[in-house]
């Protein structure tokens, strides 16, 4: 599986912004997808996971509320809506795709898209 992310940019605090997250190759085969980021400083960090279907959710305490991960109609394509943005929410994102079975189940990542929020 192959990802690639858009979206990002800058914005101004209390501003929104969408990242995109494109699958491709092998994408019958992902279990669940997510959103990481790595902040100034910092390692990478979860953001929010969701599962192939969308049926389940869930995000990082620093982004409930203001985050929502959601999963394309065509189920190759993965979003964060990201509202309310704060300084804090700087970072580089990145889309990240757990897929396979048994042995082969494997994790890809996105070359990430940075984001920056500015006071």
């Amino acid at each position: 599986v192959q990802l690639v992310e858009s979206g990002g940019g800058m914005v101004e605090a209390g501003g929104s912004m969408r990242l995109s997250c494109a699958a491709s190759g092998s994408t019958s085969e992902i279990n669940a997808m997510a959103w990481y980021r790595r902040e100034p400083g910092n390692h990478r960090v979860l953001v929010a996971v969701i599962t192939s279907h969308g049926e389940s959710t869930d995000y990082a305490d620093s982004v409930k509320g203001r985050f929502t991960i959601s999963m394309g109609n065509a189920k190759n394509t993965m979003y964060l809506q990201m509202n309310s943005l704060k300084p804090e929410d700087t970072a580089v994102y990145y889309c990240n795709a757990d897929f396979g079975r048994g042995s082969s189940r494997t994790i890809s990542w996105g070359q990430g898209t940075r984001v920056t929020v500015s006071s």
